[in-house]
């Protein structure tokens, strides 16, 4: 059964408190660690200026009455005896450096040096037993020295602690509640921009990372539901096609029709295959097909098969590369017919490694198209020439070569003949994939 809002808060709140009291603890004993020497020693110089004034003034009342009125009245434990009983445990080297400064500060604002002796009671609390002069018999004075890892701590101390836990805490919490879920946010994002659709990203850190985590979920849904809904509508309308299709190749077989008649029903039939073909491929996109490791070069040789060897003319390098064979095959077709469609032919196919890319080229005769209209060719839908619809084609060609090459991790760009360049064309579209680094050293070395 999941745990409730208000059970998960109180737990966090648990944590979180806890969290925060083991860092002050941390923070207080590392700042008594690294600063209690300093404060010792402010510490002894205060209580040897109160010890110095005490001292004098009880050896000034002892001058005049008993020890045990002096005591009564003043408040003070003295004790009658030659020394004093030894302690039960013995004093620690940082006391006995603690008692020894203590004498020192009291030496410089005495007359005399009075005798300083360190004392250790079973529970713990640290004592020191001065020597103070009477005229009549010997009198030790018992004075309580505090320890700087007492309770409750130095006040400089506590706030210091009580800030660095806030530090502590902040940097943890921005780190485990903000910067990790926004981390997983950000990896999540990255494959949606590749074109990928991540699993919903789990909600957790700070409300506000959830409620940003929550509505990102409910975008990358919203998106894989319009490119099914898109799917769907594509292969509906190429399907619906495909019936009209073969109805006029059903009427065209019939001996009524004349030659000419017949050739541009068939001409009419082609560019409705064409378009077909182009829809059923940008419903699909090749997202599904798995990617294996093939011969490119065999690849593009058997994709170009159908064209006359002196209209396309291959010039391929061998080079193996895990691809999608069949969406990259459509992809290559689609530039060649684009380049006997609008260009001149002939037509170049070339296959090459520039670093650690692998190139396809296909260069024609023709006069390519505006630097400026490279944009809005890659647009779905999008024909630069109104008249193209004519001859089978419905804007896609460019859109679906775009989709392969980001499937590939690659890219789709245009090639000029630089001046007093030599060049296989006048246009040629670039389809560049990236290359394994073993593959692109191999490649290097053979240009």
């Amino acid at each position: 059964m999941p745990s409730l809002p208000w059970q998960k808060r109180l737990r966090a709140l648990i944590i979180w408190g806890g969290l925060a009291v083991g860092s002050s603890a941390f923070c207080l004993v590392m700042l008594q660690a690294l600063f209690g020497r300093q404060l010792e020693q402010l510490q002894t110089i205060q209580l040897g200026r109160e010890l110095a004034l005490n001292v004098r003034l009880t050896e000034l009342a002892l001058e005049r009455y008993p020890p045990h009125l002096v005591a009564e009245l003043t408040g003070l434990d003295l004790e009658v005896a030659v020394r004093p009983k030894p302690a039960s445990l013995p004093p620690s080297a940082a006391f006995k450096r603690q008692a020894d400064a203590l004498q020192q500060q009291l030496c410089q604002r005495l007359s005399h040096c009075p005798m300083v002796l360190p004392d250790r009671a079973a529970r713990g609390e640290r004592r020191v037993w001065i020597e103070l002069i009477s005229p009549l018999e010997p009198i030790w004075l018992r004075v309580d020295v505090p320890s700087m890892m007492r309770w409750p701590p130095e006040p400089t101390l506590l706030g210091l602690s009580l800030v660095g836990a806030g530090v502590i805490c902040g940097g943890l919490f921005l780190l485990i509640e903000v910067e990790a879920p926004l981390r997983g946010l950000e990896k999540a994002l990255s494959r949606v921009g590749e074109g990928e659709d991540p699993d919903a990203v789990p909600a957790r850190g700070a409300p506000e990372v959830q409620r940003l985590t929550q509505r990102f979920n409910a975008m990358v849904q919203r998106l894989a539901q319009n490119r099914r809904e898109r799917a769907t509508m594509l292969a509906g309308i190429a399907h619906d096609l495909r019936a009209p299709i073969t109805r006029l190749q059903f009427r065209l077989s019939m001996p009524q029709l004349s030659a000419d008649e017949r050739e541009r029903c068939a001409g009419d039939l082609q560019s409705l295959e064409r378009i077909t073909g182009q829809f059923l491929l940008f419903a699909g996109g090749g997202d599904s097909e798995t990617s294996v490791e093939v011969p490119l070069d065999q690849l593009l040789a058997e994709v170009a098969s159908s064209h006359p060897a002196d209209q396309l003319q291959l010039q391929l390098a061998s080079i193996g590369l895990s691809v999608k064979p069949v969406a990259l095959g459509r992809a290559v077709a689609n530039l060649i017919d684009n380049a006997f469609s609008y260009g001149a032919s002939p037509v170049i196919l070339k296959l090459h490694a520039i670093e650690d890319r692998c190139c396809i080229d296909v260069w024609d005769q023709g006069e390519g198209m505006p630097v400026q209209q490279w944009t809005e060719a890659l647009q779905p839908f999008h024909r630069l020439d109104s008249s193209r619809g004519q001859q089978g084609h419905c804007g896609l060609g460019l859109a679906i070569v775009a989709h392969v090459a980001r499937l590939h991790g690659g890219q789709l760009e245009c090639l000029y003949p630089e001046p007093g360049g030599t060049t296989p064309g006048t246009f040629a579209i670039r389809l560049s994939l990236p290359l394994p680094m073993r593959q692109s050293e191999i490649g290097s070395s053979q240009i």
